[in-house]
């Protein structure tokens, strides 16, 4: 099996497997954080230990960490707790057409509080044009939605460029930032990114599926959004679960130790299937800056769930539009609002790789393409 669909989920890896099941068979770990007793003293403790790990990771305050189920529940938190704290500051956010469906979804339910969605236009390389979003900035505005990395494509965000333009417009606006898919794939540093609030995915960096974190700065104020108990300083209600914490932890760990070695192998496939596949007359929609670990290509004469499902034959498994909407069948409207002709969009399809794919499969690959289009004889 050749599995280039690690933007979609990722195989957990033997050291989360391993924390996990040690984690589930002991006889201490098992304990209620909330309990009184000595069990939920130790799983307080063990629990309380992970924030502090993954925080020295990436670069903040232990308490401005918060776990979740997923980066959805994230983004729901991050946005709708901060603008339902904040909604006489200002009723616009800012945001663009090509964000992940968790963001999208999210902003139009904030547009039912009266709030006003004003998007800014992407270029051809799926970056805000910078120009729009400084004449969009105005006193009104209170938060600013962005993808730090592009889960179709690979585009970077300009960050930089970003919080320049709205420190010298507007201090007082906050910026959330999806996250999933540049954690453990670019450095990280909370404190110098000049964010108010960041969302990731455990599933993203070979840790289980329900297992999310949440970033909030100190002295920035948001609603939360599951109450109950009032577990981690009420921002998240719910019984604790040290497993999953420490599961994520340990995949992120691994992620970072493995980070320089996982940037130069991923380098070497991106560069090798960019040259082969511009040779068979494939279109490489990602651009030259995206992040490797990214790589978007149409082929000539194939709609993406066609050449999907003849590469699922030779035991090649890739994706077309993002897997939270796939079972859409519709063309990427992420390729569409870049400026992608609905044609090459809809032939598009999306490899995503991760430190444990081969050159040997990116080879592997390129021969099983050659062999599709001489059976269909294109």
């Amino acid at each position: 099996m050749i599995y280039f669909d690690n933007s979609a989920t990722t195989k957990p890896i033997p050291e989360v497997i391993e924390t996990v099941c040690n984690s589930l068979s002991s006889d201490t770990l098992f304990g209620n954080p909330g309990s009184l007793h000595e069990l939920g003293t130790i799983v307080t403790k063990e629990y309380n230990n992970q924030f502090k790990a993954i925080a020295s990771v990436l670069h903040c305050y232990e308490n401005e960490l918060y776990f979740t189920s997923c980066a959805t529940e994230s983004a729901n938190t991050a946005i709708l707790g901060y603008i339902t704290r904040h909604k006489r500051e200002g009723n616009i956010i800012i945001s663009t057409r090509t964000e992940h469906k968790a963001t999208l979804e999210t902003l139009k339910k904030a547009e039912e509080f009266g709030f006003i969605i004003k998007f800014v236009d992407v270029d051809r390389n799926g970056k805000p044009k910078l120009d729009m979003l400084e004449e969009l900035i105005s006193d009104e505005v209170i938060l600013m939605c962005f993808t730090h990395v592009n889960n179709e494509t690979g585009s970077i965000l300009p960050l930089d460029e970003i919080v320049n333009i709205r420190n010298k417009k507007n201090r007082k606006i906050a910026i959330y930032l999806d996250m999933v898919q540049s954690v453990g794939k670019l450095a990280i540093d909370l404190k110098k990114m000049n964010i108010e609030m960041g969302s990731f995915s455990g599933h993203k960096i070979h840790s289980v599926k329900g297992t999310g974190l949440l970033y909030v700065k100190a002295g920035v104020s948001i609603n939360p959004y599951i109450l109950g108990g009032g577990q981690q300083n009420n921002m998240r209600s719910g019984t604790q679960s040290l497993v999953l914490a420490e599961a994520f932890r340990v995949a992120l760990e691994e992620a970072y130790k493995h980070f320089d070695e996982s940037h130069e192998t991923v380098h070497e496939i991106n560069k090798f299937l960019r040259e082969e596949l511009v040779k068979r007359e494939a279109v490489i929609l990602s651009p030259d800056d995206a992040l490797d670990y990214v790589l978007n290509v149409s082929f000539k004469g194939f709609e993406s769930e066609t050449m999907l499902h003849c590469l699922e034959k030779y035991g090649i498994y890739v994706s077309t539009i993002s897997a939270c909407s796939s079972k859409t069948k519709k063309v990427s409207y992420v390729l569409l609002d870049m400026g992608i002709d609905r044609k090459t969009a809809g032939n598009s399809i999306r490899l995503s790789f991760s430190r444990f794919n081969t050159m040997e499969e990116a080879k592997t690959f390129i021969a099983s393409v050659d062999e599709i289009y001489k059976l269909f004889a294109l």
